[in-house]
């Protein structure tokens, strides 16, 4: 089985959101402590259930982001990018009712906005 990589930019780009989205589940699968770290959780005050659901968000981010990758197709660019999408509205929420308004909160939104921009674009023809 060959790995497909995008001949055009605009499928590249969308394809490099997925690889990003797959690199970070991976890490946080395998390295749990230093990406709750970099979130802002102390974690010694974790209990073993957090770092499970720390691996287990991982494990959904690197199977979505490898599904896109391995499908590469229209509507697995789609549901990704939905997907971020969905998860930049939940930083919002988070930003206006959480008092939230940090600046790792507002450099992961744009992180994530433009990760959801990438295959939405791409899909819809504004790439």
């Amino acid at each position: 089985m060959e790995l497909y990589f995008p001949a055009e930019l605009p499928e590249q780009l969308a394809f490099l959101s997925a690889l990003a989205v797959a690199v970070f589940g991976l890490l946080a699968l395998l390295f749990p402590a230093p990406v709750l770290r970099a979130g802002g959780f102390v974690t010694g005050q974790i209990a073993s259930e957090g770092f499970g659901a720390t691996r287990s968000v991982g494990g959904l981010h690197l199977g979505l982001g490898l599904s896109a990758l391995a499908l590469a197709q229209d509507f697995t660019y789609l549901m990704l990018g939905s997907a971020l999408a969905l998860a930049a509205f939940g930083r919002i929420l988070s930003l206006l009712l959480d008092r939230g308004r940090t600046a790792r909160n507002v450099l992961v939104l744009v992180l994530q906005v433009v990760l959801a921009a990438l295959p939405i674009g791409y899909v819809f023809g504004y790439l």
